[in-house]
């Protein structure tokens, strides 16, 4: 040792919790080590660009056990403290008994719905964000009269999501708690065609809250199907991803078609109706900003924001390894079989594995065919009739793997999910955040944990800013956007 080159490198043999445990021991960081702002940090990944790191992996550890929107919650806590009326209660009790304490996302933003506030409502995965806008929602419409709209569809609520899934999602929580109140929720998505679209608004008693995607109300509303003159409530989820290119011009279109109220005096008026607007995320990337001046004065709008926006979630382990394009099969066969052998005499949540493109799933299913795994596929270039009800199927539990593109990343309520493997390393870090967001949600009761494959240059640079935030304990970069306004509301 005297001959070497500088003292040697000390390492702990018992450093107590990690907060990242890297296959080199050096290169771990105490759970009780925060760096800071601009301290170097000694990335695990900084030589993964270079061939010989193959085989290399780190993981960031929990560091807490529950999930942040449920952890600080006071045992006294209840809806009735919210504002809620009786009856929107009993029908919580009668829809979803599990459901007994609000989550603090939900604290925040019910009362500010009641009081008739614009909110935009920015909070990490499986917070509880849907409840949080649909009970506010179905309180406003019980106090308002269904006026005549002279045999055309009018709905007083609308709930705006990107997917078909998800709209199938948001009908089965809202349809419950409508049917207990006296109140229709129905689903109009896209896919199927006008003939689809017409019988779907055509059905008896109308329709009170209809949960649409952008592309089926769009031609609803161009063949004068649907009027939007009677919205009281209007909701977009996953506002980030309605406000994209993609879907921007269909939704401005259908903002177009809706009165949104200047502020909550707008509100009052039972026979003029105009819409209450509701914005919910758990992803706002820099310039969405903008993009919501477009929809409210920025003085009426009132921003919830969780103090765990775009950061690493706390309680989910997430594993990063690094590997060659044609090792990936092997290794997920390999993960996908073990588990199934370690979990065979009790009870086990299920597994997402996400791939960046239609074709890879597919693919990817026939290999999985082979090895005799048994699966199922979803992916955005099916036919409409083909995906109605995979996702329902996964979570019944009629197969424990589902292979999917990003289409299932956003929004879907998975509380039995307990293993994500990203196979493809996704291409942005919103859609990281959204596809690890698939485990960990509020109600689960499995922990949770992620799997990324690392295979190109370009998944190394992302790794490596997931990585230092990590190790800073400090939000994303590039998704710290403008929903911290004055008004702004930190829970």
């Amino acid at each position: 040792q005297s001959r070497r080159r500088g003292p040697p490198r000390l390492v702990l043999a018992r450093p107590g919790p990690l907060l990242i445990s890297a296959r080199r021991p050096e290169l771990n960081q105490p759970a009780r080590l925060t760096l800071g702002r601009w301290e170097s940090a000694p990335l695990a990944s900084r030589g993964w660009k270079n061939r010989r790191s193959r085989r290399d992996h780190f993981s960031i550890e929990r560091s807490q056990h529950k999930a942040p929107a449920v952890r600080n919650l006071s045992s006294e806590s209840s809806f009735a403290d919210l504002g809620l009326e009786t009856r929107v209660l009993r029908a919580l009790q009668e829809a979803a008994p599990e459901v007994v304490r609000p989550t603090t996302v939900q604290s925040s933003t019910i009362p500010s719905l009641l009081r008739g506030s614009h909110v935009l409502c920015a909070a990490e995965t499986g917070s509880g964000k849907t409840l949080g806008y649909l009970l506010p929602l179905l309180q406003r419409l019980l106090g308002r009269p269904s006026l005549d709209s002279h045999s055309l569809p009018a709905p007083r609520g609308l709930v705006l999501v990107p997917s078909r899934e998800l709209a199938e999602q948001v009908r089965a929580v809202a349809h419950p708690l409508g049917s207990s109140l006296g109140l229709q929720v129905r689903e109009l998505g896209g896919g199927h065609g006008m003939s689809r679209i017409r019988m779907q608004l055509s059905k008896q008693p109308p329709v009170d809250v209809l949960v649409a995607t952008p592309g089926a109300l769009w031609k609803a509303l161009k063949s004068q199907l649907i009027s939007l003159k009677q919205l009281s409530y209007l909701v977009l989820d996953e506002a980030d991803t309605l406000l994209d290119e993609s879907f921007l011009e269909l939704v401005d279109y259908i903002l177009e078609n809706s009165h949104i109220a200047e502020g909550p005096a707008d509100l009052k008026d039972p026979f003029n109706p105009k819409a209450q607007l509701v914005l919910v995320g758990a992803t706002f990337p820099e310039g969405v900003g903008q993009l919501l001046s477009k929809v409210a004065s920025p003085d009426s709008l009132t921003t919830i924001t969780s103090s765990k926006l775009h950061c690493i979630m706390p309680h989910v382990r997430q594993t990063f390894m690094r590997l060659k394009g044609a090792e990936k099969v092997t290794e997920l066969v390999q993960i996908l079989k073990q588990r199934g052998r370690a979990y065979r005499t009790g009870p086990s949540g299920t597994v997402l594995v996400f791939c960046n493109s239609s074709s890879t799933v597919n693919w990817l299913g026939y290999i999985l065919d082979d090895h005799k795994i048994q699966h199922l596929r979803l992916q955005g270039q099916m036919p409409a009739s083909m995906r109605a009800g995979i996702f329902q199927c996964f979570q019944k539990g009629s197969r424990d793997i589902l292979l999917c593109t990003d289409i299932a990343s956003r929004g879907l309520d998975s509380t039995h999910v307990e293993l994500v493997v990203n196979y493809d390393f996704p291409l942005t870090l919103q859609d990281y955040i959204h596809r690890a967001g698939r485990v960990g949600r509020v109600g689960s009761e499995v922990p949770g944990t992620v799997i990324s494959f690392v295979t190109h240059p370009w998944d190394v640079n992302l790794v490596q800013k997931i990585e230092l935030a990590a190790r800073r304990r400090r939000s994303l970069p590039g998704l710290g956007s403008s929903v911290r306004e004055p008004l702004a509301q930190q829970i």
